[in-house]
This record gives C-alpha cells, sequence and structure tokens, in this order.
C-alpha cells in the first residue's frame, strides 16, 4: 500500500498523524498542566511566552539548515525530536522543567514546519506546491477536528492518566509522522550559493520582509475564533453560547471542502496577488459585520454572526492560497527552507502578540475596535501589488519551483512517465 502512495499522498498523511495528536493535546493541555503539571496560570503563560520567542530566532537558522542538508532529513529528524518533546510533557511537575520542554518544542515545530515547506517545494514542485499545500492544511483541519474530538474523552474522565494517555497519543502522532515522512523520496541539499552570494539572502531581502509583515497584519485573523468571539458573543451579544461551536464547525467544514478548490485557482502572481488583496476585504467585512452583531435580538445577532464566520473563513481561505504562491515564488532556488522560515516567523509573531492585542482591541474596545482592525485588513493589502512588482525586479523573474529528482536536478511535469491519477488531479 505504501508503494502505491503518490508523495504529495504521504506528506498529507504525515500532517494528518501530527496534527491529530496536537488536535487532541491543544484540547487539554491547560487543564493537564495546572491540574497535574503543578502550574499556575501565570506561569503557563510565561513559559509559553519565552518559547515563542525562542521559536522566533530559530527559524530561519533551521530552514537554512535545510537547503543546506536536504529538507527531507531535516524535516524527519526534527518531527521526531517534536515527538521526543511533546512526550517531555510527561515530566511536567513545575515551572523549570516545564520552560525547558516548550522551547524544545517550540525550536523544533519551527525547525520542522520549515523544513516541510522546503520539502514541498523541491518534492512536487511547479503548480501542484500550492495545491499541495491546500491539501496539507484541509487535512490539517480534519486531524484537528479529530484529535479535539477524541481529547473529549479524556475530558470527561479527568484523570492524571487520562491527561497522560493523551500526551503519549500526541507524541506517537510525532513519531509516526517522522517515519511516513522517512518514506519520501530523498532530496538532495541546495546546490552551494556562489561566493559573491550573501549566506542569510532573506534578511537582505527587503521586498520579501514587507510582504511577511503584511502577511503578520492578516494573520491576527488566526486567534478570532479561538479567543475574541467567545468573548465578543458572552458579553456583547445575545446570541447563544453555542454559536462559538457554530462557527468553529463552519470554519473547520469549509477548509476542508474548499481550500484545495480556491488553492488551484492560483496558479500566477497575478491572481495571487488578487486573492491577497481579496482576502483583505472579505476580513475588513467580516469585521464590520461582527460589530454590528452586538445587541439586537438573539436571531438577528445569530444570524450575522454567521454571515460574519463565513467572511472570515472565506478570507481566510483566499489569503492562504496567496501567501503560498507569493512566498514560494519569490524565495530564490536553493533558498526555500530560509525564506519558509522567514515567512512563518512573521506568522509566529502575530500569534505572539495577537490574543493581548485584540483582546484590549475588541473585547475591551467594543464595535469601534472591530472596526479598527476591519480597517488594519484592509490597508495591509492594499500595497500588495507595488510590493511584489518590488521584489520581481530585484530577482531574476522565476516560476514556482520545480520539483527535485534523485540526483538533484529539476524537471518540468509535463517530462513525467506517468500522469498521477484522477484523485491526485483534483
Amino acid at each position: 500500500m505504501l508503494a502505491r502512495l503518490s508523495p504529495t499522498r504521504r506528506l498529507v498523511i504525515a500532517s494528518l498523524l501530527m496534527t491529530a495528536g496536537s488536535g487532541a493535546f491543544a484540547t487539554c493541555s491547560a487543564i493537564y498542566f495546572t491540574r497535574v503539571g503543578g502550574l499556575t496560570l501565570t506561569e503557563m503563560g510565561l513559559g509559553l511566552t519565552i518559547a515563542c520567542a525562542l521559536g522566533l530566532v530559530v527559524g530561519v537558522p533551521l530552514g537554512h539548515l535545510a537547503d543546506r542538508r536536504g529538507p527531507q532529513r531535516v524535516a524527519v529528524v526534527l518531527v521526531a525530536l517534536n515527538g521526543v518533546a511533546a512526550s517531555g510533557y510527561l515530566l511536567v511537575r513545575g515551572f523549570p522543567v516545564f520552560v525547558l520542554m516548550a522551547c524544545l518544542f517550540t525550536a523544533a515545530q519551527r525547525g520542522s514546519r520549515a523544513a516541510q515547506q522546503a520539502l514541498i517545494a523541491r518534492l512536487v514542485g511547479g503548480d501542484e506546491v500550492v495545491r499541495t499545500q491546500a491539501r496539507v492544511r484541509s487535512m490539517n483541519n480534519v486531524g484537528i477536528g479529530v484529535g479535539a474530538a477524541g481529547a473529549s474523552i479524556a475530558l470527561q474522565i479527568g484523570t492524571a492518566t487520562a491527561f497522560s494517555a493523551v500526551i503519549i497519543v500526541n507524541a506517537l502522532g510525532f513519531f509516526a509522522s517522522a517515519a511516513m515522512l522517512a518514506t519520501l523520496p530523498p532530496v538532495p541539499p541546495a546546490p552551494d550559493s556562489p561566493p559573491d552570494e550573501p549566506r542569510w539572502a532573506v534578511f537582505r531581502d527587503g521586498p520579501f520582509a514587507v510582504f511577511t509583515a503584511l502577511g503578520a497584519v492578516l494573520a491576527l485573523h488566526t486567534v478570532l475564533l479561538e479567543i475574541v468571539l467567545p468573548l465578543w458573543i458572552t458579553r456583547y451579544t445575545h446570541a447563544s453560547t453555542a454559536l462559538v461551536t457554530v462557527l468553529f464547525v463552519l470554519n473547520t467544514v469549509s477548509v476542508v471542502l474548499f481550500q484545495v478548490r480556491i488553492g488551484v485557482r492560483v496558479t500566477t502572481m497575478p491572481s495571487a496577488v488578487r486573492a491577497f488583496r481579496w482576502s483583505g476585504v472579505a476580513l475588513c467585512a467580516a469585521c464590520g459585520v461582527f460589530a454590528a452583531s452586538a445587541g439586537g435580538s438573539p436571531l438577528v445577532s445569530s444570524l450575522l454572526l454567521v454571515l460574519a464566520g463565513a467572511l472570515h473563513v472565506g478570507g481566510e481561505l483566499l489569503v492562504s492560497a496567496a501567501s503560498w504562491h507569493i512566498t514560494f515564488s519569490l524565495a530564490p532556488a536553493g533558498k526555500q527552507g530560509q525564506y519558509q522560515g522567514f515567512a512563518m516567523t512573521g506568522y509566529a509573531t502575530a500569534m505572539m502578540l495577537a490574543p493581548t492585542l485584540l483582546t484590549v482591541l475588541v473585547v475591551q474596545g467594543g464595535p469601534p475596535g472591530w472596526l479598527v482592525l476591519g480597517g488594519a485588513f484592509l490597508l495591509s493589502v492594499l500595497p500588495a501589488g507595488a510590493v511584489v512588482a518590488w521584489a520581481e525586479r530585484t530577482r531574476r523573474t522565476q516560476a514556482v519551483p520545480q520539483p527535485a529528482d534523485p540526483a538533484g536536478t529539476t524537471h518540468d511535469r509535463a517530462d513525467e512517465v506517468a500522469p498521477q491519477n484522477s484523485a491526485d488531479a483534483r
């Protein structure tokens, strides 16, 4: 069976194995660390902040390591190291061990994601890059949903043994994912850069840094469902708190059903720029509708929240597809790892700042806060075309990276002897 699986399907399965365990752990982690690990909420928040700060600085170096040593090999090692760190949470009985394990886990996670991005670029290549990313993201949502549903059993039991079982499942998911990645065709390291090129080229790439900053602003939308909306619904609307679950389901199902369909339509740089702009428009509109849901009857508030949730996930689908195409296309050949690591550093920065920033802006600021956030989304997409044009002027125009064969050369998909089956074509 494994021999019949295409590299794309193996990548998708590896992602499913990883995220199913992560979804289960995320559901139980706060309770486990405070009830079993002996942490206060302040200690847990501080420890995660320290780990996130470390994650900001390791993405580019580990991505560069993937370029120099081969993305498949580095991805396997780092995903397995994620499993080691995940199992290390079983040892947490105080703050020092928690910080150590959280830092190890976050560093391995940031590096493995950069390596996997570089692996997709080198292994799949061409128009399949965005399609594969879309499939992986769709399956991620399936895995998270399945894991969260399974974790509900541990929450009902509520014992230390039940929570420890979730941690073990999470660790095993990482180990199984690493084993699946190890079955992929080996991808050779990128060729050495010419002596006159800087080693850390991404730090001197102004337009890529600006685009990463624009993407980081849009990435603030990611925490809306998890943190902002539950508080917003209970404090400012007359809608039932069950709407929180409805919006989660709407978002998850939409990503599973439509991410690939949208991704396959973003095949050129102009289409990616358009999708990026429309994502800002959709997210801005969602913020306006969320603001309008304050007060009013329960029915009106509920309808507005569902409409805003649909606009929100629409913007999320568009910005994902657009960002994949733009960041992969602008990364020079042989430097996908460090460039993807840098792009994810922007995302990680947004995730670190978003909970506090959006709680103050929206939950404490009320409807005007939504309008400010919507304006920020809209303003962040307006210069996208100019930034991409600036980036293209500073480098040789290149297509989305082509796949590498075992000898390290690239080839066009038209040169392949056997076409993919119909399921992969979809």
